[in-house]
């Protein structure tokens, strides 16, 4: 078995890249570490970067049709992993997870009616329901020891105000929580009820850390014909958010038929080359690299975790569940949203996502992306104990 190292610092300033490139648009200055959008700084995996070489020595990049390879490995990866079936009929291609989130509602709801989500969330699930005049419902989440739950009894109210979709954030973003069984059953059982067709983004489904086990919300899916709809991607899972690689899930066949019909009607099924390429070899050759790729995590998020506790008894880690990034409530420096973020951009000189931009619930909080070295991180941390020492100096 190959070990696969994850201690090298790659150079990501001036490749195009967001994550660096866009400091000074997104905290104003370019002195700064970089620890906010959900890419990891770690390198793509080989198998991946060799495939793509692979299929570019063809001397022609034509039409392409969906490789067969794509849908087998999908079905392989989903079987092995959550032990649900899922035929290559049963799924199809999406350039996007947000995008999908963008063309699920424009399919299934019509201007004014209402969306579900639960705050604070990914700021996309804010967004693109009122983007696309859709009226927004929240089913605040509680925040109790250091985990985000749900509270049902004020789900099922706002199911109950005529909410046509719900969308589901699974594991959660920003908090990393890994839902329970019985959540999911529960929310299942709620939105069958008021006939809410669910919306399950699980794109860092594959990333939940040592201990945990994710169960993807369409693996619960039962004769009772729920209306379940799950959106996944290898992009966060192999560090490949770039190729837009990302497929949908629904084996709901009247549901199936009108999504199906909708992303012919627009052209947007094709998808590209490299992104079923990309992802075929994730798939196909991954696992050794994603299981030491989170054992790698789970010590950042140890180190994270200890620190603080040693160092910085201010701010408290969010324990997550899944994924490389980490929910730190800073509220005990009693600050608002706004000078939080400018004390982490000009004391600390690090480049979080603030909080409050996940929503209700948020402020006080910062998200911070630790798929680092444990280098980086180290630095990262020290900065924010000499910013954090000097402000109760």
């Amino acid at each position: 078995m190959k070990q696969y190292s994850f201690d090298k610092n790659i150079d990501r300033n001036h490749s195009n890249c967001l994550k660096y490139d866009s400091a000074q648009v997104e905290f104003g200055t370019t002195d700064i570490m970089p620890m906010w959008i959900a890419d990891m700084d770690f390198a793509t995996p080989d198998f991946i970067l060799e495939a793509i070489r692979k299929r570019t020595e063809h001397e022609v990049l034509g039409y392409s049709l969906i490789p067969e390879g794509w849908s087998n490995a999908i079905h392989s990866w989903l079987q092995k992993r959550y032990l649900w079936n899922v035929s290559s009929k049963e799924m199809g291609f999406v350039p996007g997870i947000v995008a999908g989130i963008a063309f699920l509602i424009q399919c299934f709801t019509k201007p004014g009616e209402k969306v579900l989500i639960q705050s604070p969330v990914y700021p996309p699930f804010h967004n693109v329901p009122t983007k696309n005049g859709r009226e927004l419902v929240i089913n605040p989440l509680i925040y109790k020891n250091g985990q985000w739950e749900i509270d049902f009894e004020d789900f099922e109210v706002k199911a109950a105000s005529g909410c046509k979709m719900f969308i589901l954030c699974s594991p959660h973003n920003p908090g990393g929580r890994i839902w329970t069984k019985e959540e999911l059953l529960k929310m299942i059982s709620i939105c069958e009820k008021y006939g809410i067709i669910i919306v399950s983004d699980e794109i860092h489904a594959d990333l939940a850390l040592p201990g945990h086990t994710h169960t993807t919300l369409g693996s619960l899916y039962s004769e009772k014909q729920e209306k379940i709809i799950t959106l996944m991607a290898p992009s966060k899972t192999f560090n490949m958010p770039g190729l837009s690689s990302s497929f949908y899930v629904i084996q709901n066949q009247e549901l199936l038929t009108k999504f199906q019909r909708f992303m012919d009607n627009a052209e947007l099924s094709h998808g590209n080359i490299f992104a079923f390429t990309a992802a075929q070899a994730a798939y196909e050759n991954g696992e050794d690299w994603l299981r030491q790729s989170m054992e790698y995590i789970q010590g950042n998020i140890n180190f994270v975790d200890q620190f603080l506790k040693k160092n910085i008894p201010q701010i408290k880690e969010c324990v997550p569940q899944a994924s490389f990034l980490v929910w730190l409530d800073c509220r005990e420096l009693k600050m608002s949203p706004k000078d939080l973020q400018n004390f982490f951009i000009t004391k600390a000189k690090l480049g979080l996502n603030a909080g409050d931009s996940f929503g209700t619930g948020g402020e006080g909080f910062m998200r911070m992306n630790i798929g680092c070295t444990r280098e980086s991180l180290q630095k990262a941390m020290n900065q924010l104990k000499t910013a954090v020492d000097e402000l109760f100096s």
